[in-house]
C-alpha cells in the first residue's frame, strides 16, 4: 500500500486522501445519527439525528482536511477558531444539499436504507463542492 500511495502523483494523492476522509466523514456522521436515534426514540429524534450526525462529520472532517488534505498549521486559538468558523459556513449550502437528499429520499421511499442512500448521495455531491470552497475561502494563502 505504501509503494501505491507513494506512486500517485500530487493532484492524485490529494483525491484519493479527500475521497478517503469523506468516506470516513460519511461513516462517523451515519453512526452518529443511528446512534442518536437508537438512543432517543422521543419526538423529532430524526431531525436530531441528523444535527449530532452533521456535527460529528463537520468536527472530524475539519480535522481531517486541515492536517492531511490543505496542511495548515494554525497560527494559534483565535486562528483555529476563524478557520473552523470559515469552514462552517463553507458548508452550510452543502449541509443544506446533504439534508435535502436525506430527507428527500425518506420523504418518497420511507425507509432507513433509502434516507442513508439519500445521505450518502447529498454528502457525496456536498463534499465535491466543499473541497472548491476551502480550498479558495478557508485554506487559502490569504490572511482572514
Amino acid at each position: 500500500m505504501r509503494n501505491f500511495f507513494r506512486s500517485l502523483s500530487g493532484p492524485m494523492k490529494i483525491l484519493f486522501r479527500y475521497s478517503l476522509f469523506a468516506g470516513i466523514a460519511i461513516v462517523l456522521n451515519l453512526a452518529s445519527q443511528e446512534i442518536t436515534y437508537r438512543v432517543y426514540p422521543g419526538a423529532f429524534n430524526l431531525y436530531l439525528a441528523i444535527l449530532v450526525g452533521t456535527a460529528v462529520g463537520l468536527i472530524s472532517k475539519y480535522q481531517l482536511d486541515k492536517h492531511y488534505i490543505f496542511t495548515y498549521r494554525v497560527q494559534g486559538v483565535g486562528d483555529d477558531l476563524n478557520r473552523f468558523m470559515a469552514y462552517s459556513l463553507t458548508g452550510v449550502i452543502t449541509t443544506l444539499v446533504f439534508w435535502g437528499f436525506e430527507l428527500g429520499f425518506d420523504a418518497l421511499f420511507g425507509t432507513r436504507a433509502a434516507r442513508y442512500g439519500g445521505a450518502i448521495l447529498g454528502l457525496t455531491l456536498g463534499y465535491l463542492i466543499k473541497y472548491r470552497l476551502d480550498r479558495r475561502f478557508v485554506f487559502s494563502n490569504r490572511t482572514m
